[in-house]
């Protein structure tokens, strides 16, 4: 772990795309400021935990749900209409083609 010393308005470059900026130091207390490009998502660390937490959970399948999926995809839909066949047929070989 990197340990700085910084004072007000004093910043820190991460890379090319991240600069922290101490925006107020009160007692035990400081503000800092973020600066980062809008594809770079910044949280506080309790809720990034919980965003990884949240998308863990989400990623479990639920048995009875998969079960349902299985049910559905394995047997055909009375309620659907037959699928409807369009048949082409050539031109017919007068050669007229109408454009005359």
């Amino acid at each position: 772990m990197l340990v700085l010393t910084r004072k007000e308005r004093e910043e820190i470059a991460i890379g090319d795309d991240i600069t922290i900026v101490v925006m107020q130091i009160k007692g035990k207390q400081v503000r800092l400021g973020i600066k980062a490009k809008a594809n770079i998502s910044v949280h506080r660390g309790e809720v990034y935990q919980r965003i990884l937490e949240e998308n863990r959970a989400a990623s479990v399948p639920d048995a009875a749900t998969v079960s349902e999926a299985g049910l559905i995809f394995s047997r055909p839909d009375e309620s659907r209409p037959p699928a409807v066949r369009r048949i082409v047929r050539p031109a017919k070989p007068d050669g007229d083609d109408g454009d005359e």
